[in-house]
């Protein structure tokens, strides 16, 4: 395991600093923005973090590259994030972060149940984010712009609704723990709608409302993406379908952000930001300081 020497910050003295590889396969709408959620002004000294990618593509030999290279970083957390976790190629990265002992927590929008057992077989965990829902990838529909767009849509849905923060608490609870030398207890969470909105912290109940209703149809979108790129061969059919989904993840956008501006409008907003030590500090009014969680 990878640690440095103890670190002076003058709020507290840190024994350990957290080497962290997150390692992306392909993309969901919780993969890119990752790393940031984890330091969002670079300035956290708790945790050092490293990335590595294998682009859009999940093949075996795409796999067992970007894997050997993480473990070539002698990290002491793997986040593993992409989608497709029960094909042959994920198989292969999560057995080789295993037989290195490594403690890993896999971030995905949907995993088979005997894909799951496999993974709790291994001492891994995992966070599933049903609301990350599948993109329509039909050639006669998807492009680099509609990718893009799709993308920040949903990336808004997960921001607003409490995903995001749900999963940032979850990797920060076990960094602390392997930062004070203690074993990680790793989490093992279908992410439901209830412990998202409630990781928002949103204080209006109409705006909860609303967030509850983008959440919703957030999640439906992947059973008609699914169906259009994987059951449905008349493209005259199955374009109009993804092209739907689409509009869904849109709507769901639109109804995320008015939540948000519903709790702007009475300055209720919650932040949690980071301190240098890696502690999240927290507040509601913009014109105030954040104050710690802990201590």
């Amino acid at each position: 395991m990878f640690f440095y020497t103890t670190i002076y910050l003058g709020e507290r003295a840190l024994s350990h600093t957290v080497k962290i590889g997150i390692l992306k396969i392909g993309c969901i709408g919780t993969l890119p923005l990752l790393e940031f959620l984890l330091d969002e002004r670079a300035e956290r000294a708790d945790i050092d973090v490293r990335v590595v990618g294998s682009g859009s593509k999940l093949g075996p030999e795409q796999c067992r590259e970007v894997a050997e290279l993480t473990i070539r970083l002698d990290p002491s957390l793997v986040i593993l994030a992409g989608p497709a976790q029960a094909s042959p190629g994920l198989k292969d990265v999560r057995m080789a972060l295993a037989s290195k002992g490594i403690p890993t927590i896999i971030v995905s929008d949907n995993i088979p149940k005997k894909t799951i057992d496999e993974i709790e077989n291994l001492g891994m965990g995992y966070i599933i984010v049903d609301a990350d829902s599948m993109i329509g990838a039909r050639r006669e529909f998807l492009d680099p712009t509609e990718m893009a767009i799709y993308n920040a849509d949903v990336i808004k849905v997960l921001s607003i609704t409490g995903v995001f923060r749900f999963i940032v608490r979850e990797i920060d609870r076990v960094i602390r723990s392997i930062r004070d030398g203690e074993e990680p207890d790793l989490p093992r969470i279908r992410l439901s709608r209830d412990d998202a909105l409630e990781a928002a912290g949103f204080s209006n109940p109409y705006a909860r409302a609303k967030a509850a209703v983008a959440y919703d149809v957030a999640s439906r979108v992947s059973k008609i993406n699914r169906e259009a790129c994987f059951k449905i061969e008349d493209w005259k059919v199955y374009v109009p379908l993804v092209a739907s989904g689409h509009e869904m993840m849109r709507l769901a956008a639109r109804m995320a952000d008015e939540a948000r501006e519903m709790e702007k409008s009475s300055d209720t907003v919650l932040r949690e930001p980071h301190f240098k030590d890696g502690e999240c500090g927290w507040k509601r009014m913009l014109i105030e300081k954040p104050r710690r969680y802990s201590g």
